[in-house]
C-alpha cells in the first residue's frame, strides 16, 4: 500500500516535483482485539513504540481490559497493564498517552473492585493510572479520589479522562465529571454533573482516608481549573460544558511581557443572545502553585458545589463565532509546540469545517485550510510548527501554516478507504501514525498504520 511521502524543504517553498512514493505500513494485525490510539500522545519518547488500548466499537473504553505498546519496526506487542478482574461492565483501561520525557504511560481506569450495577464504569467513576513503559506491570495512581464528605484537598470526587502529560512530564491535564454532583442532581431532578477540565501536579502526593472510593495514595495534587454552570446567561462568557482540551505548547506560551504561561485550550459551550448553544474556543491560564484556594470556593468543593479553581486561574474566551454567518467551533484543539498558535475547527462561509489558527493571546482567527469538502477531524502539528495534518473524508491532508506565500496550501499524503482516524505525529516529525478499521475473515478490527514524512535541509 502506498502513501505519498512529502519532502519538505525547510526555509523554501515546496516544489511539487519533490513528492515521492512512500510506503504506508500496517503495524498491528492481530484480529483478537482492537488497537485504538484515541488521538493521544501515543509515541514513546524515543519514537520506537506506540501505546494503544483494546476498546471495542460497541463497548467503548469500558470494554478495554489491556493497555499495550507496539514496536514500530517489528510489530512486537508488549502489554503494559492488564485488568486483574475483568467483567462484563469494565473495568475500562484505555485512552493511553506516553510521557514526552519518561518511559511511562497514563490512561483511564474504571472501578478497581466493581461490585455490581452501582459500581460500574461511568464517566464519573474513573481515575488516572500511570504505568511503567517497560512492561513490568508496575503502576500507581496519578490522581486521588474521595467521594465522601469531608472531601480531601488535592483529591477529586469524580472521574478523569483524556489524560495528557505536559511537555516536562510534571503535569497532567484531563477532562472531569463529578460523582458527588451526579448524586445531588438526581435528588433535585436536575443535571448538575457537567463536564469540565482539571490538572494534576505530579510529585505532590495526596492520601485519602480508607473507605473512600479509589482510596489510596496518588502521585499528584489535583484541582479543577475551568468553571461551568448549568444555565449560562445568554450572551455571556459562561459555559455549561468544557472538553476537547490540550496543553498550549510543550512549555506554555509566551505572554506579552516575555514570560511563559502554562495553560490549556478547550471548547466551551456558551449561549448566544438568543439563548442558543454555541461552542467556542477558550483558554485557561494555570498558576504554578495550585494549592491556594481561589475566590470561588474551596478547592475540594462541597456536597452541593463543584471543586473551585485555585487562586490565579484565569479563564478566557478567544472566539465569538456567533457573530459569523455559520457559528460554532469543534474538535480537539491543538497548539503548536512553541505555544504560539492554537488550531481548531470552525465553520467557514460555505458552512464547511476548516482549520483555523489563533494566538493564545487572542486576536482574529485565521483560516488555514480551504478544502472543498472541509476537514473532519484529527488536526496535529509537525514539531517545527510549519505544517499540520488532518483527516478529510478518506484523506490525510498536509497543510502549510508557515507565514508566507505557501500558507494555506494543502497536499494529500494518503487517500484510501477505510477512513483513517486518531492521527499522531512522532517527536522527530518523521512518522505519522493513525488507525483504520480493517476487515479480515469477516470481522473488522482497529489496526495501527504509519506513514513516512521526511524533511531535507
Amino acid at each position: 500500500m502506498k502513501c505519498l511521502e512529502l519532502v519538505l524543504v525547510l526555509g523554501m517553498s515546496i516544489n511539487m516535483t519533490e513528492m515521492a512514493d512512500g510506503t504506508e505500513r500496517q503495524i498491528t494485525s492481530d484480529v483478537a482485539y482492537d488497537h485504538e490510539l484515541d488521538s493521544n500522545d501515543n509515541f514513546s519518547p524515543d519514537d520506537r513504540f506506540l501505546v494503544f488500548d483494546t476498546r471495542t466499537p460497541d463497548g467503548g473504553i469500558a470494554a478495554s481490559r489491556m493497555v499495550g505498546k507496539v514496536e514500530i519496526t517489528t510489530g512486537e506487542i508488549t502489554p503494559l497493564y492488564k485488568a486483574k478482574q475483568p467483567n462484563s461492565f469494565g473495568p475500562g483501561a484505555g485512552a493511553a498517552s506516553f510521557s514526552h520525557r519518561r518511559d511511562e504511560v497514563i490512561f483511564i481506569h474504571g472501578p478497581f473492585r466493581p461490585t455490581g450495577p452501582e459500581n460500574q464504569y461511568e464517566q464519573y467513576r474513573r481515575v488516572g493510572v500511570i504505568a511503567a513503559g517497560d512492561g513490568s506491570g508496575e503502576y500507581h495512581l496519578a490522581d486521588a479520589r474521595n467521594t465522601v464528605a469531608p472531601f480531601s484537598v488535592g483529591a477529586l470526587r469524580g472521574g478523569t479522562h483524556r489524560h495528557e502529560f505536559s511537555g516536562d512530564g510534571d503535569w497532567v491535564g484531563f477532562t472531569y465529571n463529578d460523582a458527588v454532583l451526579e448524586s445531588y442532581g438526581h435528588v433535585l431532578g436536575k443535571k448538575l454533573n457537567l463536564r469540565t477540565i482539571g490538572v494534576t501536579h505530579l510529585g505532590h502526593s495526596v492520601s485519602v482516608p480508607a473507605g473512600r472510593q479509589f482510596s489510596g495514595d496518588a502521585d499528584g495534587f489535583s484541582v479543577l481549573v475551568v468553571t461551568v454552570v448549568p444555565r449560562p446567561k445568554p450572551g455571556s462568557d459562561e459555559i455549561s460544558h468544557a472538553a476537547q482540551d490540550s496543553w498550549i505548547g510543550r512549555n506554555g506560551y509566551l505572554r506579552a511581557d516575555g514570560t511563559r504561561q502554562m495553560g490549556r485550550a478547550f471548547i466551551g459551550t456558551t449561549r448566544n443572545a438568543q439563548g442558543e448553544e454555541v461552542d467556542e474556543l477558550f483558554v485557561v491560564d494555570i498558576p504554578s502553585n495550585i494549592t491556594r484556594p481561589g475566590p470561588l470556593g474551596p478547592l475540594e468543593g462541597t456536597e452541593k458545589t463543584y471543586p473551585a479553581p485555585p487562586a490565579g486561574t484565569v479563564q478566557r474566551r478567544l472566539t465569538n463565532s456567533s457573530q459569523r454567518r455559520y457559528p460554532g467551533c469543534k474538535g480537539i484543539v491543538r497548539a503548536s509546540h512553541d505555544g504560539s498558535q492554537i488550531a481548531f475547527l470552525m465553520l467557514d462561509d460555505q458552512e464547511k469545517w476548516q482549520v483555523f489558527l489563533i494566538s493564545p493571546l487572542g486576536g482574529e482567527p485565521r483560516q488555514a485550510t480551504f478544502l472543498e469538502g472541509g476537514v473532519d477531524a484529527g488536526v496535529r502539528w509537525h514539531p517545527n510548527g510549519n505544517t499540520i495534518v488532518a483527516v478529510a473524508d478518506t484523506r490525510i491532508v498536509l497543510t502549510m501554516v508557515e507565514p508566507g506565500s505557501q500558507f494555506g496550501k494543502s497536499w494529500v499524503l494518503s487517500d484510501r478507504a477505510p477512513a483513517p482516524f486518531a492521527l499522531v505525529w512522532s517527536h522527530d516529525g518523521n512518522t505519522i501514525a493513525y488507525n483504520r478499521r480493517v476487515e479480515s475473515a469477516g470481522s473488522k478490527t482497529t489496526q495501527i498504520f504509519v506513514c513516512d514524512f521526511h524533511e531535507r535541509d
